[in-house]
């Protein structure tokens, strides 16, 4: 029988991947696969593949069940060229429940004019029977000029998620820092110095198209990214740095450094567009719902598109009256025994925004009455009580520290919703911030809390505060705990 590990050491071996995305070719006049491969979005039935050519060609991936009944089949994809970054991603459609698909992609020139060689992957189909799993979730990569460092080994949590075995990664946001240029150096506080490989696109911060694509192929140029990216899929969505820090549709951004372009929908246009080509996600919305079998769904939320501007007063929206309701319809629909709320912004987190932070980027605003953006919280929250939802968990990053908070009415202003948890992990590759103020208007209680010492920030990835989350499902129970990238468990939590 062939195993998942199998299949990709012998089918990385006979493709030569390594040689593919890291070296040249000795046949120069062939199509080259640059970055790897990836997997995103897996859900029952059905699942995205991603990769890129250095010149235009058609996307051909070829899949097998590693064992079994040995289904297969082959899908055809476009061919891609400059106006998509030579990047695609195809649907593998009608897969197998509870199987290894193991994945080939290679890009043919028309008329068979030129091959390139094949690069392979895997992920597992969700089972459809309630047998166990496991999946992870952090956020924040190549955040505060802390880029890829070599002579540290790289970018070492991702190694440290692969070794945690997950059926998939959700990515929490801030996949990348568009408004942070990775320069070769960074004198840090104490006089350390933290070296990064740097180009010129992204040693400035990100204002035209190929800027915003050039960050993501910096991280996938990471050899521990890639090799997380060819056997764990990734369940993607955003929040302000892949544009720029604490971002609102309409913004003039108030930064000298951008001298192209300053509208803020205009450059996260670029972002989302870039994200699409580089990342395997579908081409509609980031709110979306992934079902993986009858144990999960996976309702994730886009907190930057529809949000109202940060100032005070300005307004209330941070994901508008049609996400609020479609939030609650889904969930309502749901029949999954877990139910997890993927949210780019912590609740009950006060996160400030401008001068003196006067303004306020979050939901909670510091006061424990209920104000603002708080009443779409309210909303969802009463709204999924007044359906009967149960097994609903809250997950999410952005704020640069580890923490568990326990949500109770009778601790709260607002008190129409059931007792819930909401869990942060991240960052995976950034500076180390925080703790955050919590918001009262909730009721949150912090369970549990890893940040850096008080009076020190934007500690460097080699000071050990680096995270990230794994939640082990089954019908019974729910085991979540966050993690150091040095594999050590920093806290666990079982919910019944």
């Amino acid at each position: 029988m062939i195993t998942r590990r199998g299949f990709v050491g012998g089918a990385l071996s006979a493709a030569g991947l390594y040689a593919c995305t890291r070296a040249p070719l000795i046949q120069a006049s062939r199509p080259r696969v640059t970055h790897g491969v990836q997997a995103g979005d897996v859900q029952t039935g059905r699942a995205l593949v991603w990769a890129r050519c250095d010149e235009p060609a058609r996307m051909l991936v070829d899949w097998e069940t590693a064992a079994g009944s040995r289904q297969r089949g082959t899908v055809r994809g476009p061919v891609v060229g400059p106006d998509a970054g030579f990047a695609a991603t195809v649907a593998l459609p009608a897969l197998p429940a509870g199987q290894t698909i193991a994945y080939r992609v290679r890009f043919e020139r028309e008329a068979a004019r030129g091959t390139s060689d094949v690069v392979a992957g895997t992920f597992v189909t969700p089972a459809a029977s309630d047998a166990p799993f496991r999946f992870a979730w952090t956020g924040d990569t190549c955040g505060q000029g802390y880029g890829r460092n070599p002579a540290w080994g790289g970018m070492r949590g991702y190694a440290a998620l692969l070794a945690a075995r997950p059926a998939f990664l959700l990515h929490s946001g801030d996949m990348i820092y568009g408004d942070g240029p990775i320069l070769p150096t960074k004198t840090l506080p104490d006089g350390r110095v933290w070296t990064n490989v740097s180009n010129e696109r992204v040693a400035r911060v990100a204002q035209e198209i190929d800027d915003f694509r050039a960050r993501f192929a910096y991280n996938l140029e990471d050899e521990h990214v890639q090799a997380l990216a060819r056997e764990v899929p990734i369940l993607a969505q955003w929040d302000d740095h892949e544009t720029h820090d604490n971002w609102w549709p309409g913004e003039q951004l108030d930064d000298p450094r951008y001298t192209r372009e300053r509208d803020a929908s205009t450059l996260a246009g670029y972002a989302r567009r870039a994200m699409l080509e580089w990342t395997p996600m579908p081409p509609g919305p980031v709110q979306r719902v992934v079902r993986y079998g009858p144990l999960l769904d996976v309702v994730v939320l886009d907190c930057r598109s529809f949000r109202s501007p940060n100032d005070r007063g300005a307004g209330t929206a941070m994901l508008g009256a049609a996400q609020v309701r479609e939030t609650i319809a889904a969930l309502a629909r749901s029949t999954a025994r877990w139910k997890i709320i993927a949210c780019d912004q912590p609740i009950g987190v006060r996160i400030g925004d401008g001068p003196d932070d006067a303004r306020i980027e979050g939901f909670a605003d510091g006061t424990p009455a209920l104000t603002g953006r708080e009443h779409e919280l309210a909303a969802i929250l009463a709204g999924i009580k007044a359906a009967g939802v149960t097994g609903v968990v809250w997950l999410t990053a952005d704020v640069h520290y580890a923490a568990a908070h326990h949500y109770e009415p009778r601790r709260a202003t607002v008190t129409d919703f059931d007792p819930f948890w909401e869990f942060i992990a991240g960052p995976i590759h950034a500076g180390t911030f925080g703790p955050n103020p919590l918001d009262a208007t909730f009721g949150p209680e912090i369970a549990f809390q890893w940040a850096p010492p008080p009076g020190q920030a934007n500690l460097a990835p080699w000071d050990g505060l680096q995270s990230f989350g794994t939640l082990d499902v089954s019908r019974e129970a729910l085991v979540v705990q966050l993690w150091g990238i040095d594999g050590k468990a920093r806290y666990r939590v079982e919910l019944t």
